[in-house]
């Protein structure tokens, strides 16, 4: 059993360390002792005993905490008093060196919590330190000098999170839709070099990775790039190709009928969309941008973007082509095809495609292969997105989020066409819906004070939306040239400032929420599965929808309601709820908290009942939001899995097909990689041959919206064990 330090590195559990710290406050004193050292071994046992039941490693402060509780408990009030003497002496002389500590621990590969605060960073990679290092110095600010003590203590308390502080001392934005189209068509600049309109499909995937990697090092969040934008670069080439087949026709006295140019012509426009799409696919994977990862990029397949038939059938031989190298995979170190975790791919289903005898079901037929292996890609359903998003015109629009799942709201511009493309978001503030509920029911003992609460903590919220938009509030454009001056989303001129379009919806910011299911359940004794509890469910959203809607009234700004994917901040959020409220059963007694408004993991659920109950809670999560279905190896029942993409284009507007894909390094076991419990900590361990090193296993879990490939912390660990299957 282990312990995690303040510096964040994890040590093994010493019980004697804290009996003889309340020896210490016993016995310092000129009075008699008001313990017994039978009472102070019984307190260390009792200590010990919660760490074990706890399921997860406990850190200093909350075991001081309970050593306190216990020595009151005692009836030892003056012993209490030297204890929390001491340690606030302790924590004074800390204070000017926590920075520098945790600085240190996460260089040495100590600090358990920030190496898994990612699942797509390796934190033993000088990239990924110094991203790390540079990110410590950036919180440390923030929490000194940037942000009010309000929103400070409310963060460190798991009260609410706000978002990639490590980040916020920069003049950075989230997450974006890459205008592309303006990029190749109308030509950029990367780093200070012109890059005219490309005259090849190859070229133009070439420009589009260096774009990628650029815009990632000019953001924290997610971007998103169409294929569409790529499109009519393939009849560039065609033209080339056909050119060039002519001349060396006619040069060596060949005779060819038109049809067989033409299928010459063909096979060498194929093998370009071959070589081009394998640019994008191993140049993202393989680069590592300045915050030590690969760009957190999602491309966009919808053939309704083509401008025209030739460019839609362009559209999908590339669509086809993405399809067929995803199944085949990457290799890994051992030269094994394995399961990349970017790009993301997001396949809308259309009318085109969602039916046997519809033009493009086989692009849909090999988007099912590839989900049964590879978990990508991700369905957007074109008939439901265009019910719940209807812009100034009345006319409902299809378009990308932004990465995993954040969305923009329906826009139009000055010309009164709708504007995706080169908008973004300015950040995100999560409320944690399960504080709010259990502060009504255990704090004042009145579920009626919810509603007030939940108000309290909206305008909290609301205070700290305000400091991440005036952080971006008169931005230079020179800070990121490639985003605002050359066509990434702007063509501002230099020296000017970003500000216009931070308003008027131009982009958004977003109000998270997390841990829906165990609030409702905290107020009711309900689920979000049962209709009282869904009731409830929907009606805080639409609360937190009003909150949106009024502060965008009167300040002109986005504001829009999110589902928040908490990665690490599960745990977080869980720790925080136990150390604050004990542990309840349904509601904290799990080391993480369910992600937006999903159907808790552990809960038996039908695939078809889960998407149709969750696309009442999406449609009231405009900022974005996105439903799973947990399935088992689906690749000899590809039958199923379309029958789930019917399911999904009449029900759902956004989701994804969570399957399993490991590879062990060491024995060549190709199956899913089992979760054990060893000392009371969960790791990985491969079911052929024992290994647990997780260098030498190549795991890749859905987790956020995303697939992630290096691991994670136990609260998310144990919510990928506890998952059940929908299927």
């Amino acid at each position: 059993m282990n312990i995690i330090k303040r510096n964040g590195a994890e040590v093994q559990f010493d019980k004697e360390k804290i009996v003889n710290a309340i020896r210490k406050a016993n016995n310092q004193s000129k009075y008699a002792p008001e313990l017994s050292e039978e009472q102070i071994l019984s307190i260390g046992n009792l200590i010990e005993n919660h760490c074990e039941q706890v399921k997860r490693s406990l850190n200093v402060e909350e075991i001081q905490e309970l050593v306190e509780t216990q020595i009151i408990l005692h009836k030892a009030p003056e012993t209490a008093k030297r204890y929390i003497r001491y340690r606030f002496t302790r924590s004074l002389a800390r204070k000017a060196n926590t920075t520098d500590e945790q600085i240190l621990s996460l260089i040495d590969c100590n600090n358990e919590e920030v190496k898994q605060e990612n699942s797509n960073k390796n934190p033993t990679v000088n990239s990924v330190q110094r991203d790390y290092m540079a990110g410590e110095v950036s919180k440390d600010l923030c929490k000194r000098i940037l942000l009010p003590k309000d929103v400070v203590d409310a963060h460190e308390e798991g009260i609410i999170h706000f978002h990639d502080s490590d980040y916020f001392a920069q003049h950075m934005h989230n997450c974006d839709l890459v205008n592309l189209e303006d990029m190749l068509q109308n030509g950029t600049v990367i780093s200070e070099t012109r890059i005219d309109k490309p005259r090849s499909f190859s070229t133009a995937c070439n420009i589009a990775t260096q774009i990628i990697a650029q815009v990632a090092s000019n953001q924290y969040g997610g971007q998103s790039i169409s294929l569409a934008h790529l499109a009519p670069f393939v009849q560039v080439s065609r033209e080339k190709y056909l050119e060039q087949t002519q001349t060396e026709i006619a040069r060596f006295g060949i005779e060819a009928t038109d049809e067989q140019v033409r299928a010459l012509v063909e096979q060498r426009v194929r093998d370009e969309i071959k070589r081009g799409v394998q640019t994008i696919q191993y140049q993202v994977v393989t680069l590592l941008t300045t915050n030590g990862q690969a760009p957190f990029v999602t491309v966009f397949m919808y053939l309704a973007e083509a401008k025209n038939q030739q460019e839609k059938d362009d559209l999908a031989l590339i669509i086809e082509e993405v399809l067929k190298q995803r199944i085949q995979g990457t290799k890994n170190e051992a030269g094994v095809w394995v399961t990349p975790a970017f790009p993301k791919l997001i396949y809308v289903l259309e009318e085109d495609n969602i039916s046997e005898d519809s033009p493009y079901w086989s692009l849909t037929k090999l988007a099912g292969e590839c989900s049964a292996k590879r978990m990508v890609p991700d369905y957007i359903s074109e008939k439901v997105m265009k019910t719940n998003k209807i812009d100034q015109n009345g006319d409902g629009q299809c378009y990308t989020c932004m990465g995993c799942r954040s969305f923009l709201t329906p826009y139009v511009d000055e010309a009164g066409k709708p504007k995706y493309y080169g908008r973004f978001n300015q950040g995100v503030v999560t409320i944690n819906l399960v504080d709010v509920a259990l502060t009504a029911v255990e704090t004042l003992g009145d579920v009626s004070k919810f509603w007030d609460i939940l108000d309290d903590r909206l305008d909290l919220c609301h205070k700290a939306l305000r400091m991440r938009h005036e952080r971006l509030k008169g931005t230079s454009s020179d800070a990121a040239p490639i985003l605002w001056q050359h066509g990434a989303l702007a063509r501002l001129k230099k020296g000017e400032t970003i500000d216009k379009l931070l308003y008027n919806g131009y982009s958004t910011i977003s109000l998270g929420y997390a841990g829906l299911w165990e609030c409702v359940y905290a107020l009711s004794k309900e689920k979000l599965t049962e209709e009282e509890g869904k009731k409830l469910g929907l009606q805080i959203l639409q609360r937190l929808n009003d909150a949106c809607a009024q502060w965008k009234a009167e300040e002109h700004i986005d504001y829009s309601v999110y589902g928040t994917p908490l990665e690490s901040t599960t745990y977080k959020f869980a720790k925080n709820l136990q150390r604050r409220f004990g542990i309840i059963e349904g509601v904290t007694d799990k080391n993480y908290i369910t992600n937006s408004y999903h159907v808790h993991v552990t809960e038996e659920i039908d695939a078809f009942s889960k998407l149709k109950l969750e696309s009442t809670f999406q449609k009231l999560s405009p900022g974005g939001a996105i439903s799973y279905i947990e399935v088992p190896n689906m690749q000899h029942n590809l039958e199923a899995v379309l029958e789930v993409l019917k399911y999904i284009y009449d029900n759902i507007m956004y989701a994804e097909i969570n399957t399993k894909s490991d590879y062990c390094q060491v024995c060549g076991f190709n199956g899913e990689i089992q979760i054990v419990e060893r000392n009371n900590k969960l790791i990985w361990e491969c079911p052929n041959c024992g290994c647990t090193d997780e260098n030498k296993l190549n795991v890749a879990r859905r987790t956020c919206g995303y697939i992630g490939t290096q691991f994670w912390n136990q609260g998310r660990t144990q919510e990928i064990k506890e998952r059940v299957l929908h299927l």
